[in-house]
């Protein structure tokens, strides 16, 4: 078995883009082996700012033979025939089988096909993978008519020990690799993967991604540590910053104090975002007048030219940020409103100010549903919610919306709970964000992904498939999580209704489609929680509430009453009924709706299912009627043992016409019956 390892080396590819381009060559690679029928045991894929490298081990050598039969025409058909197919498969007469085969005697060909070199089918594989990597933007250079993310420069691709001199464009692919751009830029001469890895080590570049984020956390949480500060974690920019350097060194900077007045989450937000820095907080968990800084190159005197580089940079940079922070303070929150006239929210939804009003108005018919909202407090964060975009500070910095009109709100001594509302009305972001429990907080916020989801939704500019632009799958999750997560009992057909007739587009809103689509996004977040989604799509089919929280506690006991015993076999008698009805009623044409005619029972079988029946649709219609979702199970349940004998000792399809019709209407009642519970049909299997 052979190895192969391949290396594409260019200009320095975005950080964004490495890891998903080595996961897309491996993909691309393998999968044209398998068309190949050349099977391997193991492949791996690294990627570094200037380089994506790929690792397959176990190939064989060559592909394995292959043995192919054919059957051809009847033994004595015309001379033509026969010709025909010794044509097609290229062999003579006394090649072929004769077999006698149920229909009769038959020519077969046996064909046997060499495997080609595993060298050769890569020669055709590599090329085509490397065109085929979906860059999200490629580029020409030069006169070359090769598209690629970043000019390429060479390609090192070594199988069974030896360079295979494959070409892709401009490029024939050799032996060598070259190691760190400024401390070790001479060629290597590579074998095997490694020799690979351990002279590019030699050479100061750590091909493994996930290394090198393991380096820079340990170095920065060291460094962090020798001060008495500690790291503030930052996945996603951590992921970055590997994916800038390949040889990473830490270095710890100091912040000039007078910026420490501007909000810290300014400052971090700067430095994240411009110059790719780790901040750092004391042991109170404010943050600290310190940063943490990745080189890629090992200075000789320590990195401090490097560090005291970085330091007067972040001063520029920072200085700006204090400049907005001090302008914004000149005027209140308050007088930002208006310009919000001049911020479009969409050409047919109107401004962002017009989006407000709407807010406004949707928080007070929201805020009595809350316990514990004042509905003036909501209103005043509702007006003040988006006045912090028309500010210099979110100008500059867009992540910071929100943050910063709590910031600015606090400042104009507004109520507490108001400011938090303006900062957190924008969220739950995502399943994983902190969702809002403030009363004002959680109206607002409510208030405002209502609106925009209903806007959209009134000028039919829904979700498609993948495409979600205005991320409105986000908003719904949003409306459930705010609303389940605070016990809310909120009737949202009401709120759609009424945040519909404040839109002014020419559309309108389709209620029951915005509430089938919040059914599914409902099904995506419980699927985390082991909630089947066909339990939450039969208790949706009921209709005629649209109070979240009253139908998970329906979910959730339909789901608690399906695992029990009694439950599972009634739901098995369910479908035993309903399929009898189907059949029948399409039989006949004809519909078994009504009710039982009790004079035309014949068993005591039927006569105690008739009976019991009746006394459990009235238990059932109590106790769905009080919200006793479990006393409606334990109900339900009841019906197991009368259905059973039912089916055990009675048949349906009777001789006698009138008794038949009404066995099956006992059939139906029995099916209407538990539907009252939830739409059993829903329920897979």
């Amino acid at each position: 078995m052979s190895e192969l390892l391949l290396e594409l080396f260019s200009e320095e590819i975005p950080a964004r883009m490495q890891t998903k381009a080595a996961a897309d060559l491996a993909r691309l690679v393998t999968a044209g082996l398998k068309d190949a029928s050349i099977e391997y045991a193991a492949v791996s894929s690294y990627s570094t700012p200037r380089r994506l490298t790929l690792v397959i081990a176990g190939l064989p050598l060559s592909q394995p033979d292959k043995s192919e039969e054919r059957r051809g025409p009847r033994v004595g058909a015309p001379d033509k025939a026969l010709e025909g197919f010794l044509r097609s498969t290229g062999l003579t007469k006394d090649q072929l089988e004769e077999r006698e085969t149920p229909k009769g005697a038959f020519y077969y060909a046996v064909i046997e096909t060499k495997g080609g070199q595993t060298a050769d089918v890569l020669l055709n594989v590599l090329p085509a993978a490397l065109s085929a990597i979906p860059w999200p933007k490629p580029m020409k250079w030069s006169d070359l008519a090769a598209r690629w993310v970043r000019p390429l420069h060479n390609i090192l691709c070594v199988f069974d020990s030896h360079a295979l001199p494959m070409r892709w464009e401009h490029l024939t692919a050799n032996d060598q690799t070259f190691g760190h751009r400024f401390m070790a830029p001479e060629a290597l001469t590579i074998s095997s993967f490694s020799d690979y890895e351990a002279k590019l080590k030699s050479a100061f570049v750590v091909i493994d991604d996930s290394e090198r984020r393991t380096i820079i956390a340990k170095d920065a949480n060291r460094l962090a540590k020798e001060e008495g500060l500690s790291l503030i974690k930052d996945d996603g920019l951590l992921a970055e910053v590997a994916g800038l350097v390949e040889w990473p060194e830490a270095l710890i900077g100091a912040i000039d104090p007078r910026f420490m007045e501007v909000p810290h989450e300014a400052l971090i937000s700067a430095m994240r975002s411009h110059q790719k820095y780790f901040s750092l907080s004391d042991a109170a968990g404010k943050m600290a007048p310190r940063f943490i800084t990745v080189a890629n190159l090992r200075a000789e005197d320590g990195g401090k030219k490097i560090t005291a580089g970085n330091e007067r940079v972040l001063s520029a940079r920072l200085s700006d940020a204090k400049f907005f922070w001090d302008l914004d303070l000149k005027n209140t929150l308050e007088s930002r409103v208006k310009a919000l006239e001049k911020v479009v929210f969409h050409a047919r939804l109107g401004t962002v100010r017009e989006k407000v009003a709407r807010v406004i108005a949707l928080s007070a018919k929201i805020a009595p549903y809350v316990n514990g909202a004042d509905v003036a407090d909501c209103q005043r964060a509702a007006l003040l919610s988006k006045a912090d975009l028309s500010s210099e500070m979110v100008g500059e910095f867009a992540d910071l919306q929100g943050l910063m009109g709590r910031y600015y709100a606090t400042h104009d001594g507004e109520k507490p709970t108001v400011a938090m509302a303006v900062q957190e009305h924008y969220s739950p972001l995502g399943p994983t964000d902190v969702c809002p429990s403030s009363p004002e907080s959680v109206v607002v916020a409510l208030a405002d992904k209502i609106d925009t989801l209903v806007g959209f939704f009134a000028m039919d500019e829904k979700p498609t498939g993948s495409k979600d632009p205005y991320a409105l799958r986000r908003a719904a999750l949003g409306v459930i999580r705010l609303v389940l997560e605070n016990g809310l009992r909120l009737p949202l057909t009401d709120i759609f209704e009424t945040s519909g007739a404040l839109q002014k587009v020419d559309g309108k809103l389709d209620v029951d489609e915005l509430l089938s689509f919040f059914a599914d996004r409902l099904k995506v977040h419980l699927k985390e929680q082991n909630v089947r989604h066909d339990h939450v799509a039969a208790v949706f089919a009921l209709g005629g509430t649209s109070d979240l929280v009253r139908l998970m506690a329906q979910v959730n006991a339909l789901s608690a009453f399906l695992e029990t015993d009694d439950g599972a076999n009634l739901l098995v008698a369910y479908r035993r009924a309903a399929n009898i009805l189907r059949i029948e009623e399409k039989k006949d044409g004809a519909s078994y709706d009504q009710l039982p005619d009790q004079s035309l029972l014949e068993e005591d079988v039927e006569k105690d299912l008739y009976h019991r029946i009746d006394e459990v649709s009235g238990l059932l219609s109590s106790a769905l009627g009080v919200d006793e979702f479990e006393v409606a199970g334990k109900a339900a349940a009841t019906l197991r043992m009368p259905v059973d004998s039912f089916f055990d000792s009675v048949i349906v399809n009777a001789d006698d016409a009138n008794v038949r019709a009404n066995r099956l209407r006992l059939l139906a009642a029995i099916r209407d019956s538990l539907d009252q519970l939830a739409d059993f049909s829903k329920i897979d299997g």
